[in-house]
């Protein structure tokens, strides 16, 4: 069977907050222009928001700019902050609070608001919806396809019914082919076409390597006694600090008694005994965490890789036929640890371009009016003056560091007269395991801490399983050849969701994954140190459904 295929001006890939934002205001630009437009976004979850997962406080600056009247639309942007706490903690029963002054001054909430970047992002389509781009989520972009002059042309979405041996089952429907003018990338941190299309047309030449940590989230129900609507908590310190790891935790107390909570580890770590997951549980019973939580309920659980290298670490994110965008590229601000307002800047920014040259009698291939519009944004403002975040937390350490990015951004607002640079990636920077301290995890509680499966569980992960295995490995003799005697195997702990064992049977040890559990954070695609694990995309429909993440 072969592939049909569809004509659209312009094709986005992800149904998050840049691709919606970028699809709202290409519509709303070309009926201000009077040009019929055709926009199609695809989505590879079940359904828009299913895999969208973030802390998540929103700065509204960029919705303001795209939909002013957001509050009058019903907008679930409803929780406004109204306190804000940050928190050291300095052992595992004690923290000191900081008084604001301490603070960096860019990560302080005044004006933003507690949400679920999930029903977010389901209202920002059905925004999109209303203005006439076509939504479709469960489906897959699997591969990017190319004209003749090495142009992008858009992109095919997977065939659905192969077999995990390859073969078509009774199911089999072949992929589709989405023809565009220009394909915008919006896949979020680690996109597959996105490594693909940065790898192909050189776009990171020059950059540092891109800086990740890795995000595992929890909603909790908590006693109504204990809930103070509008507060946000952050912290630092232990438990990450005492395995050698740096990062930082989140607890915001949203409405219906609800707080989503959360513990972000950057991936730069070098001991391979580290954890994530278990770090997680840890600061859990902390008792500034502790506090609030017992008496409660937990919800759901899920977990998400964030790129947070910041400008030093941005690609080129214009190429011939389309642009990369939001966290696809990686325009987190890696300070306020914010990246939905900054996405969707990059979306309003990359309909201008788009537009603008739709407009045109000979559309150019490359959008290289982006990269000026960019610069001369707010977006561009506000990385540069946090470019040199991840280099003072990588090159001096979590004390010195926190004291230097704290110098930069309230004494000099980010414009030091000069730039760190950070060349290590994040995989590169493991130690052997037998010159590394074994950390001792304690067991679940299963009251506040719990294990991966019963984790998994609460994600409501599900993949076809007689299909390919989507966490592919480009030498299947590397994790126990190489990686377990020189690293204990790490992803059998940097995965939040118990996809990767070393199993022992009467036949000896085997490397096993349960691609099953796989909830696509991209833990496993950015740390394993051989950068053997390629995550590629499953059949539509698979992985986690996020009720409101």
């Amino acid at each position: 069977m072969e592939r049909e295929s569809m004509e659209f001006d312009v094709v986005i890939v992800g149904a998050g907050p840049a691709g919606l934002s970028a699809a709202c205001r290409i519509m709303q630009l070309a009926q201000e222009n009077e040009r019929e437009t055709t926009v199609c976004v695809v989505e590879k979850g079940s359904e828009v928001g299913a895999h969208t997962l973030s802390g998540a406080v929103l700065e509204p600056r960029a919705m303001n700019e795209l939909f002013p009247n957001w509050k009058e639309m019903g907008a679930p942007l409803k929780t406004e902050v109204t306190g804000d706490t940050f928190f050291f903690y300095t052992s595992e029963s004690s923290a000191i609070k900081l008084p604001n002054f301490m603070i960096p001054k860019p990560t302080h909430n005044d004006g933003n608001y507690i949400v679920s970047m999930g029903n977010v992002c389901r209202w920002l389509a059905e925004q999109a919806e209303s203005l006439g781009v076509e939504v479709y989520p469960g489906f897959a972009a699997s591969e990017v396809l190319y004209n003749d002059d090495g142009s992008v042309k858009g992109i095919a979405t997977g065939d659905m019914g192969i077999s995990a041996e390859g073969e078509q089952k009774d199911s089999y429907m072949p992929g589709m082919e989405l023809h565009a003018k220009y394909t915008l990338f919006a896949e979020g941190c680690r996109g597959h076409l996105g490594k693909q299309l940065i790898r192909q047309f050189g776009l990171d030449e020059g950059k540092d390597p891109q800086h990740y940590g890795i995000g595992i989230k929890e909603i909790w129900e908590i006693p109504a006694e204990k809930h103070q609507e509008g507060l946000v908590v952050h912290g630092l310190g232990w438990p990450l600090k005492e395995s050698g790891s740096s990062g930082g935790a989140f607890l915001y107390h949203a409405e219906n008694n609800q707080v989503y909570l959360g513990l972000i580890t950057d991936l730069n770590y070098s001991n391979p005994h580290v954890s994530p997951f278990e770090e997680f549980n840890r600061w859990k019973h902390h008792p500034e965490t502790l506090k609030y939580l017992e008496g409660g309920s937990r919800l759901t659980y899920g977990a998400r890789a964030i790129a947070k290298g910041g400008l030093n670490s941005l690609p080129k994110m214009h190429f011939p036929g389309g642009l990369l965008i939001g966290c696809d590229a990686g325009t987190l601000n890696s300070v306020k640890i914010k990246g939905n307002h900054t996405a969707m800047k990059s979306g309003l920014i990359a309909a201008e371009a788009v537009v603008e040259a739709l407009m045109q009698e000979t559309a150019p291939a490359d959008l290289a009016s982006f990269a000026d519009k960019l610069e001369n944004s707010w977006l561009h403002e506000e990385l540069y003056t946090t470019r040199n975040f991840s280099g003072f937390m990588h090159k001096f350490g979590f004390m010195l560091g926190s004291a230097m990015v704290w110098i930069d951004q309230n004494i000099f607002g980010g414009k030091l007269p000069f730039t760190l640079n950070d060349a290590q990636p994040d995989y590169a920077a493991l130690k052997p395991a037998a010159d590394c301290k074994k950390i001792d995890y304690p067991k679940p509680d299963n009251v506040i801490s719990f294990d991966r499966l019963s984790s998994v569980f609460l994600s409501n992960t599900n993949h076809e399983e007689d299909q390919p295995c989507h966490l592919t490995l480009a030498d299947a003799s590397i994790p126990l050849d190489k990686n377990l005697p020189m690293y204990d195997e790490p992803a059998q702990r940097y995965c939040p969701a118990g996809v990767y064992e070393i199993v022992e049977d009467d036949n000896g040890k085997r490397f096993q994954i349960n691609a099953q559990n796989c909830v696509h954070c991209k833990t496993c695609d950015i740390k394993d140190p051989a950068q053997n694990i390629n995550w590629v995309t499953p059949e539509g429909f698979g992985g986690p459904n996020y009720p409101n993440m």
